[in-house]
């Protein structure tokens, strides 16, 4: 069992099941709930800049989604470590994307445990242009 230091969360993949982690998540997130102060839910983050412009190019959205997570976290006092599940919906998925995906977010965990996550293709999302969007669930000690 491998368990995240900064939290209340421990990410699993048990040997009875594939490796997960080439392909940047982990099977399970159990969280401690006696040690638990605060769930922080994010919502759904786009590829939106603050001033709410939307690049075309879908690593480019990626990348932005992903810090639009941080940011919020931030703001609610956790960090991507505290992230037990991801939930990551895209448009036109392809295999291409999925790969972005599983280099962006390794890069981002780099040593440390990945989060549960589940990919979602979708056919569209809230804005014409939007290619992706990720929610995440955190549990913060």
């Amino acid at each position: 069992m491998q368990q995240n230091l900064h939290s209340v969360i421990h990410l699993m993949n048990p040997d009875t099941l594939y490796n997960p982690t080439p392909f940047a998540y982990s099977h399970i997130a159990q969280v401690n709930i006696h040690q638990l102060n605060r769930i922080v839910h994010i919502s759904g983050q786009g590829g939106e800049q603050r001033d709410q412009t939307l690049a075309t190019d879908f690593t480019i959205q990626l990348a932005q989604a992903m810090h639009n997570v941080q940011l919020a976290l931030e703001a609610a006092k956790a960090t991507l470590y505290d992230i037990a599940m991801l939930r990551i919906l895209v448009c036109q998925y392809d295999q291409l994307k999925h790969q972005l995906i599983i280099q962006h977010l390794k890069a981002l965990w780099q040593a440390h445990a990945l989060p549960a996550c589940t990919l979602i293709p979708v056919p569209c999302l809230a804005l014409p242009d939007m290619q992706i969007e990720i929610e995440a669930t955190a549990y913060c000690a």
